[in-house]
């Protein structure tokens, strides 16, 4: 049999001649015998003679090769000890075989490049592996070679790598890294009323003292700033002092909260700071963002913004109080001409409705049908959290069913259609969070510290963490947004029900406005009997309650933490976690829960320890005082990780 490579040797023309040969001898069969068979002997001799012939080429051109590769290996292996760049030779190991003298000479210690090596052989080998040892900074690239063994067909690779220094390269994108530049804004939360708190003679030196700290602060890094406000200032810097900040976790805060020169309100600063970007109509964009956040959230922290990516440092101290109604009289005005302008008004509160989401719900319906607007509150089931709200609504007759499936409020969206989201601005907790998509006029209504998700579409934004509640939000907005209002009383008892969870009893984040909302609320007939009688819990769930706080665990740092059953509720969960800060010696309580699809934590803080910081690291948010989070992990996970957020808390705050 020929062998295929030799037979490919043979020349086309040789092969036509061979075939043209056999088919005479086969003619010549026919005519005579003899002449035939001499002819098949002669033509198996020109076949083996071609094959010989071709074989032999084949050896020679192989013996060419060789030689040619052997000069080039030789010249190559000449050259390779002589590179003024590292050379070495590499088992698929990790193990090095050879190196040049280059190569000894930058790496007099061999152990840290043994176990790059090592870990370069364990890696995908990718093209290029760049690797740090000491100050000095390289890559490698590598041309895979493989040997054979003589009795056995697999061979060993072999890695010939070629080590490049850029440690000026990394130095200079450092440089350029550290030198990009940041903008911020900075704003006083509450100047106008720090200089009130402050006799005539100090408010002056209040204001002077801001300056000063704030300078020294500017000072103390490369940077600049300009006020363009009583209260309001722009600085410019580097990412390298940024980096600086963030590790000393915005100092200012503190710096500036110490001020005691006759004011009797501490001074706290809302910062917004713009980075990671060359153009600084983008930084512009990220500091405004950033600042609203931070505002959004109380103040008393800074918020950093590079992109996508949020960081946020500081607050951990209550909002101030803002004591003047003007803002609520331009925002209740302003919906008043959205709900005039639209066809029907649709309300919405988060998944899992609390007495404060359904009350303001109430109210804010309250306010649609008073200009003739058709307005639903959109609600798929009840939870024993306002299950007996929900039955004394239905048992009054003078009052409409207000209440609506998501199914029917789908049927019910148009171009005109109103949204008004209440006690919620993320849209992950919303009952139906699709809805924000299909509706393009949107209100949000909400009394919680912004979180980094939003409802960026909103029209009308109506946010004040300093509020109890966001009932005490719409109690003041239906003050304003009529003349004269036609509240209902069970309408007012809902909205003071609101008040009365968030507040715990007017006892937590409670401020002038609450009691005049709360007073205004008695006054449209809510009655406090009534609306004590709604916080009732029967035999079953007080049991439950109890075993929550005597199952609760209580670490070094005053934390409670408790685990409930799983027949437990919100409103038991909420209860506990309130029942638990009446120990001794207890600062802020957790309960963790199951639910249908989720496990929930319900947080509680006398003021000392801010759960809606803590509780953010699971996503959740909220207040200092009150938080919650819903998480959709198996519950041993979430408590390891709440006692993970917890450790991190009071490590940046050591910090």
């Amino acid at each position: 049999m020929f062998d295929k490579k030799n037979y490919k040797l043979i020349s086309s023309v040789s092969l036509l001649s061979i075939i043209l040969s056999a088919v005479l001898a086969f003619v010549l069969l026919y005519y005579n015998v003899y002449i035939s068979i001499v002819s098949m002997v002669l033509l198996a001799y020109i076949l083996y003679v071609e094959y010989r012939g071709a074989k032999k080429k084949r050896t020679e051109f192989d013996k060419y090769i060789e030689r040619l590769f052997f000069s080039v290996d030789k010249a190559s292996g000449n050259v390779l000890p002589l590179l003024p760049i590292p050379v070495a030779l590499m088992r698929e190991d990790g193990n090095i075989v050879w190196y040049n003298s280059c190569f000894a000479q930058t790496f007099e210690d061999k152990k840290d490049i043994n176990n790059v090596f090592l870990k370069y052989a364990k890696s995908k080998k990718d093209e290029k592996y760049h690797f740090r040892i000491g100050n000095k900074y390289y890559y490698m690239i590598s041309i895979i070679s493989k040997t054979k063994r003589r009795k056995s067909k697999d061979g060993e690779n072999y890695y010939n790598v070629f080590i490049f220094d850029e440690t000026d390269y990394m130095e200079i994108s450092k440089k350029l890294v550290s030198s990009q530049p940041v903008l911020g804004y900075i704003l006083v939360d509450n100047y106008e009323e720090a200089l009130q708190s402050a006799d005539d003679l100090n408010k002056p030196v209040v204001a002077a003292e801001i300056e000063r700290r704030l300078n020294i602060w500017i000072q103390s890094m490369n940077a600049y700033i300009i006020k363009y406000a009583n209260d309001r200032y722009i600085f410019v810097t580097q990412e390298a002092d940024l980096k600086n900040l963030e590790e000393n976790r915005f100092e200012i805060l503190d710096f500036i909260r110490d001020i005691n020169v006759g004011n009797k309100i501490p001074i706290t600063l809302s910062i917004g700071v713009g980075a990671d970007s060359p153009e600084f109509a983008k930084l512009n964009e990220y500091a405004v963002s950033a600042i609203d956040l931070s505002l959004g959230r109380g103040g008393d922290q800074a918020v950093v913004k590079r992109g996508e990516k949020i960081l946020i440092y500081g607050g951990k101290t209550q909002a101030v109080e803002k004591r003047t109604k003007v803002k609520a009289r331009v925002v209740a005005h302003a919906i008043r001409e959205l709900i005039e302008d639209s066809s029907n008004v649709l309300l919405m509160g988060h998944n899992f409705m609390d007495f404060d989401s359904l009350g303001a719900a109430i109210g804010m319906y309250r306010c649609a049908v008073s200009f003739g607007k058709d307005a639903k509150i959109i609600l798929d089931k009840s939870n024993p959290a306002i299950e007996t709200l929900l039955e004394k609504i239905e048992k009054d007759e003078e009052y409409a069913n207000p209440f609506i499936d998501v199914g029917n409020a789908k049927s019910m969206v148009n171009p005109k259609t109103l949204l008004i989201v209440v006690d919620a601005h993320r849209p992950s907790y919303l009952t139906y969070p699709e809805l924000i998509n299909m509706v393009d006029r949107i209100v949000v209504i909400d009394h919680h510290r912004r979180g980094k998700e939003f409802i960026d579409k909103a029209l009308l934004i109506y946010l004040e963490p300093y509020a109890s509640s966001t009932c005490e939000l719409v109690t003041e907005i239906s003050q304003y947004i009529k003349d004269k209002i036609d509240l209902k009383p069970i309408e007012a008892e809902a909205l003071l029900a609101g008040i009365t969870v968030d507040t715990k009893n007017f006892t937590f984040r409670t401020g002038v406005r609450t009691f005049e909302a709360a007073s205004y609320l008695r006054r449209k007939g809510a009655d406090t009997i009534s609306v004590k009688m709604l916080f009732q819990n029967d035999l079953k769930s007080y049991i439950i309650k109890s075993t929550i706080v005597k199952n609760a665990e209580i670490t070094e740092e005053g934390i409670a933490i408790a685990v409930s059953p799983d027949e437990t509720d919100n409103v038991i969960a909420a209860q506990a976690a309130d029942e638990l800060l009446n120990i001794k010696g207890v600062q802020a309580s957790f309960v963790v829960f199951k639910r249908h699809d989720d496990v929930a934590i319900s947080g509680r803080s006398i003021g000392d320890i801010n759960v809606q910081v803590i509780l953010e690291k699971l996503g959740g948010g909220g207040h200092l005082t009150v938080a919650g989070a819903q998480v959709k992990k198996p519950i041993k996970n979430v408590v390891d990780d709440l006692k993970t957020a917890i450790d991190e808390y009071f490590k940046e705050g050591e910090s």
